[in-house]
């Protein structure tokens, strides 16, 4: 039976626990067999081959596959089905049992003959955007990835505060490109009534929201040094008691160096709600946009992350520089210009051999990025010399080598 020539009706599908049956095991089952298990569908592939990310789903227990050809008794107790065989004769049979058991089928050959359509689907939230284009996926994926961009970056705002309830939200910003920044993170940005923002935090995105949110400089905060995070926690727990929406928007990701945890302790002690939405790392994002991975096969298989915001022998460290000296993987250390002279020399006394490559990346990311490359034993010279200043992120260990030769600095 052909499509109509009027347009589809629009509906939402609940499948959760109901049957639905995916005949063919190539790419467009691939595709859609994640979508239908988000919706919690009990989701079944017919088909004598699959690929190997279907098997992966079939041995996890995702789904079930039956190896074999298609029947039509496979419809049996099915509300929605997708044939998507390479073969029209099959997806025609297909069609043609669902139409008898009045179940909707898509077709992945021949759209005219199916009685339901697959959108370009995109989530906001709580919100799921689905655009059906006639027959034209293409165009039907450039609408909804342009709606899905104006969402997430603020251009329409109708539906920003939908399921947002007060509280803090915890958000990392990423290594400080805007485009490094998570939808999920644009999403609470653009949700807040109050953003409490560092000076690493992307500054770029604040330009972007909408006026109507006040946005709190935190390094202007009236405080003492000691009290900077108490005076924090306490703007933080303030706000979101007085029913307001928080951010708290940091460079990198809260967890990592970011006190974010200190913050989330504040609010479980007030009783606010609280909630986090990771950011990309600058211990890992930065090398790696400066073309430097901290892991390589045979050269690291292990990375470790240090502060060096406080220099060896300092009572408050808790930083074994002895243990690091002897590992042979990758070395990250953040927060260490200040201090790298005296980390190198920590780690030169333990026994880190001296020509250990190391390079420090200023302002990754942005475009005043400058990577500079040493070993260990000159790079606190070099650093001085060159005027690296904070943020950087240094790397120490082979991996850097490995960098240097690729890209010939």
């Amino acid at each position: 039976m052909s499509a109509p020539d009027h347009p589809p009706y629009p509906a939402g599908l609940f499948l959760s626990g109901r049957r639905v049956v995916v005949v063919g095991g190539g790419h467009v089952a691939q595709r859609r067999a994640p979508g239908l298990l988000a919706a919690d569908a009990d989701v079944v592939v017919v088909s004598p081959v699959i690929t190997p990310a279907l098997e992966g789903m079939s041995s996890a227990g995702e789904l079930t596959w039956l190896p074999r050809g298609f029947v039509d008794d496979d419809l049996d107790d099915t509300w929605y089905v997708i044939a998507a065989t390479d073969d029209p004769e099959v997806n025609a049979a297909i069609s043609l049992a669902a139409e008898k058991r009045r179940i909707f089928c898509v077709r992945s050959d021949d759209g005219t003959q199916a009685t339901a359509w697959t959108p370009a689907v995109g989530r906001h939230g709580e919100v799921t955007i689905a655009v059906l284009g006639n027959r034209t996926p293409r165009r039907s994926a450039a609408l909804r990835d342009a709606v899905m961009d104006a969402l997430n970056d603020g251009t329409i705002t109708a539906i920003d505060h939908w399921g947002a309830a007060p509280g803090v939200t915890l958000v990392g910003g990423g290594p400080g490109d805007p485009e490094l920044l998570t939808a999920a993170a644009r999403r609470a940005l653009h949700e807040a009534d109050v953003v409490v923002a560092d000076r690493l935090a992307p500054r770029e995105v604040l330009d972007e929201l909408p006026p109507d949110v006040e946005v709190i400089d935190a390094a202007k905060l009236p405080r003492g040094r000691a009290a900077a995070q108490s005076e924090i926690n306490r703007v933080l727990v303030e706000r979101a008691k007085a029913g307001q929406r928080v951010v708290r928007f940091k460079g990198g990701d809260s967890f990592v160096f970011g006190r974010g945890f200190e913050e989330a302790l504040a609010c479980a002690a007030a009783d606010v709600p609280w909630r986090v939405v990771p950011g990309v790392t600058s211990a890992i994002s930065v090398p790696a946009r400066a073309g430097i991975p901290v892991t390589h096969r045979g050269v690291a298989h292990e990375f470790t992350v240090v502060s060096g915001h406080l220099p060896p022998g300092h009572p408050d460290s808790l930083v074994d520089w002895a243990a690091l000296a002897r590992l042979r993987g990758t070395l990250v250390l953040m927060m260490a210009v200040d201090n790298l002279s005296a980390i190198a020399a920590a780690l030169l006394a333990e026994g880190r051999a001296a020509a250990t490559p190391a390079a420090v990346i200023q302002e990754g990311t942005m475009p005043t990025e400058r990577t500079l490359y040493s070993t260990l034993d000159q790079v606190g010279a070099d650093v001085a010399a060159a005027g690296i200043r904070a943020p950087a992120v240094v790397v120490v260990g082979d991996v850097v080598a490995v960098a240097q030769d690729l890209t010939g600095d």
